[in-house]
């Protein structure tokens, strides 16, 4: 399992941000919460369909579970299209990295 966190910064304590397709980092981390992989989001800044654009990208690389502190319409439904599931939540990546691995 690959767990894609939505976060302010590179670093596995950093805080989850709010938006999910705008984010600065991506941060996947897998089945025992452990950090695999810090990504820079390409779709940061930009025009429209982020949401698409990001889903497919957690797709691409494998992603089983999204997680922002809030996730637009669009983006939940193309996350559903691909069977990613998706959990808005606050907190430092790997605190609900943990919380989520030890869940699934």
């Amino acid at each position: 399992m690959k767990i894609a966190i939505a976060s302010q910064g590179a670093e596995e304590n950093a805080e989850i941000n709010e938006q999910g397709a705008r984010a600065p980092y991506f941060l996947i981390f897998n089945e025992k919460g452990e950090l695999l992989e810090a990504m820079k989001n390409p779709f940061a800044v930009g025009g429209g369909g982020a949401g698409f654009s990001v889903a497919k990208a957690m797709a691409d690389k494998g992603v089983d579970v999204f997680v922002a502190g809030s996730i637009g319409g669009n983006m939940t439904s193309a996350l559903e299209e691909r069977s990613v599931k998706y959990y808005e939540k606050s907190g430092t990546a790997k605190q609900v990295a943990g919380e989520i691995a030890g869940n699934q």
